[in-house]
């Protein structure tokens, strides 16, 4: 499935925020995204929301002022895809799935502070 395909999903799963002040914020304020998200009807379904988005633009932006924000992301990701049986879904079942992604970030981070 192409990334711009499951970013409607992607913002409506985002769960309800809590704040020490004022009601729970249902929505993020800000999206960052490459050129994978650049289309005119994402950038209008997420100002119809309310969500300001940064969408680097195709053949006029370059991707790299992005990476001030991108790279803690893409650094997990790459951390966990080093996770062979992450790497190939092996698990049907999404709850068995996401067991393994906490087990897998907990290894991360144990071998992150031990060194």
């Amino acid at each position: 499935m192409h990334d711009s395909l499951g970013l409607k999903p992607l913002v409506r799963g985002i769960p309800p925020i809590r704040s020490r002040r004022g009601p729970r914020r249902r929505r993020p304020a800000k999206l960052h995204a490459d050129k994978g998200y650049c289309y005119d009807q994402l950038r209008r379904w997420l100002h119809k929301r309310g969500i300001r988005h940064r969408i680097v633009r195709r053949g006029i932006e370059s991707s790299q002022r992005l990476g001030r924000h991108r790279w803690v992301v893409e650094r997990t990701v790459f951390r966990l895809a080093g996770c062979r049986r992450l790497h190939r879904r092996y698990e049907r079942r999404a709850e068995r799935f996401l067991a393994f992604v906490g087990i897998s970030a907990a290894l991360i981070s144990y071998r992150r502070l031990t060194t």
